[in-house]
């Protein structure tokens, strides 16, 4: 389980690791959690109880869409993908989050 400053963060993070990671492709949901733990070496561990609330939100918003289709292991699995609006969030938050952490860095690493 995660310290709750490390959920407020995950929560924070979350609709931009989404949809970067919708980026690379269509994904079902399980996919793209571990898609995100396996790029953050494992330090963002995705909860279903996070994701799926998370991705239903996004479509809600057009940000993504989702179609059933067949999963690699060839089981039935509903694949989100990323709409042309999501690339236009994706792009706004990595904005953001780039104007944050640098804003975070000069605070906490000033002398």
């Amino acid at each position: 389980m995660l310290p709750k400053t490390q959920n407020a963060l995950l929560y924070g993070a979350l609709d931009a690791l989404i949809l970067k990671t919708l980026a690379r492709g269509p994904r079902h949901g399980y996919a793209i959690a571990r898609s995100i733990e396996e790029t953050s070496g494992d330090a963002v561990l995705v909860e279903e109880g996070s994701l799926y609330p998370a991705l239903y939100r996004l479509e809600r918003r057009g940000w993504v869409e989702a179609e059933w289709g067949i999963s690699e292991l060839g089981r039935r699995a509903k694949l989100y993908r990323l709409t042309d609006a999501g690339r236009e969030q994706l792009a706004a938050e990595m904005l953001t989050w780039k104007r944050f952490a640098a804003g975070v860095s000069k605070v906490l690493f000033s002398t």
